[in-house]
């Protein structure tokens, strides 16, 4: 606010003295410029009647007395007439006849120059102007007395008014300094008051908006930011959670059959072996959990490098569904493979190879006996398409998006026959990710699914 004062009222208090200077000044100079043609006009009347060749002649005299007095009446202001040594001949006043005024202007007059000069101490305007007579010779002066005490007058009344007009400006400038700070204030508060509570850690906090200014365009920017910050910190939640729950019981597994193990001495031999197989099991399925678990870090952090090399789409999903063949068999389930267009690409093919791979395991596996998955390769002249279709049970509307999420299973049960760890595509979102490509997908809920994985054709690092 003292800043916003200084600023408003330095320039307003420059401005008012530069108008009343500016004012003072027009006002002298349009008097001035006045005299100075006065003058010039009563100068050469007086050489035209020839009134100095007749000085001692009454008449002559008259009628100088009776020009300078009409002079005198029609511009307000005193006239004097003097001779070469600075007498006063004539003076509308009537004041100084007879007597010697010697100053600068009646000086620089009788040295042929018209001289002006304004007197702010007694208020009044000098102006003087040569008399010649008829041989160019200087025979007298004529000096104009002109009193600016009028301007003084009509500039203090415009002084006043502008005074009144400051003090107004100032107090309304006073109220504004006072009232806008805080207009612009109110709404910075509360955004600090919202990310201080955010930085407690309570991300559910959100600016109240309204309006559509700068203020409101920033707290929907805000807003934004706390729901994307808060849905991460639930998917972390979720995700520590899963992990817990994943690693968790495979060590259930592995207490309960060391110790049935330990509490049985005379156990048969054959019981050992059942029961250490499947503690194996147990431990190679935390084994898969926590590999994908840091191949999903490495994507993330983008550790996990990529053997970009030329790869032949075809081939590969040839290959695995010849894998997946026999799975397919016992499900009674039908392979359809449609290569639309032999398709070559530049990509790590064993990243790619894992990808194609888990959406077809996952058809599969999630397609009742007697299904169909479909395979189609196609591409245009910059991606490759690959998608994959099944006959199973589908993926509910509003599940959708979080199938790329970790440890998210459309089987909600978690059985073991239908899903392995929860990170299968999630590791395929990211390796697509890692290619520069996307995926996405088409599901209804009990009438199947359809994957979409486009890939670039030209690998690009810059991309």
């Amino acid at each position: 606010m003292v800043v916003y004062l200084c600023i408003s009222f330095v320039p307003l208090i420059f401005f008012f003295n530069t108008i009343m200077i500016s004012i003072r000044d027009y006002f002298q100079t349009d008097r001035e410029k006045k005299l100075l043609n006065a003058v010039n006009i009563i100068a050469p009347t007086i050489t035209k009647a020839n009134y100095f060749s007749h000085l001692g002649d009454e008449s002559k005299r008259q009628m100088m007395d009776s020009d300078i007095a009409d002079f005198s009446a029609q511009g307000s202001y005193r006239i004097l007439v003097l001779d070469n040594y600075g007498m006063v001949l004539n003076d509308s006043n009537n004041a100084e006849v007879g007597r010697t005024k010697i100053i600068p202007e009646v000086i620089n007059a009788l040295e042929r120059e018209n001289a002006i000069k304004t007197h702010t101490a007694e208020q009044t305007v000098y102006a003087a102007a040569p008399i010649e007579n008829e041989a160019s010779e200087i025979v007298g002066a004529v000096l104009v007395v002109s009193s600016i005490e009028d301007i003084f007058v009509s500039v203090s009344e415009i002084e006043q008014k502008l005074i009144m007009y400051t003090a107004i400006t100032t107090i309304v400038m006073g109220v504004l300094g006072f009232a806008v700070p805080q207009v612009l204030i109110d709404p910075l508060s509360s955004i600090v008051s919202v990310v201080q509570k955010m930085s407690d850690g309570h991300l559910d906090q959100r600016i109240k908006i309204s309006g559509r200014d700068e203020y409101a365009k920033l707290g929907h920017a805000f807003n934004d930011m706390a729901e994307k910050l808060e849905k991460v910190d639930n998917t972390r939640q979720e995700f520590v959670s899963n992990v817990s729950h994943e690693l968790k019981t495979p060590l259930s597994s592995i207490k309960v059959l060391s110790e049935s193990i330990l509490l049985q001495n005379d156990a048969p031999l054959l019981m050992y072996r059942e029961f250490l197989r499947d503690i194996n099991s147990e431990v190679d399925r935390m084994t898969r959990v926590v590999t994908d678990l840091l191949q999903l870090v490495k994507l993330d952090q983008g550790e996990l490098g990529l053997n970009i090399q030329t790869t032949n789409i075809n081939r590969m999903v040839s290959d695995i569904l010849k894998r997946l063949g026999p799975l397919a068999e016992r499900k009674e389930i039908k392979l359809i493979f449609e290569d639309v267009r032999e398709v070559v690409i530049e990509a790590d093919e064993m990243k790619i190879t894992s990808t194609i791979s888990n959406l077809l395991d996952n058809a599969v596996k999630y397609t009742p006996n007697g299904g169909t998955v479909k395979t189609t390769v196609d591409a245009d002249h910059q991606n490759a398409f690959i998608t994959v279709s099944d006959t199973g049970i589908g993926i509910k509307e509003e599940d959708q998006g979080k199938i790329f999420d970790r440890f998210y299973r459309v089987d909600k049960t978690r059985d073991r026959e239908t899903g392995g760890t929860g990170l299968g595509l999630a590791i395929t979102y990211s390796t697509v990710r890692l290619h520069h490509g996307s995926i996405r997908v088409i599901s209804k809920e009990n009438e199947g699914s359809l994957f979409i994985v486009r890939l670039p054709i030209h690998y690009s690092r810059n991309a």
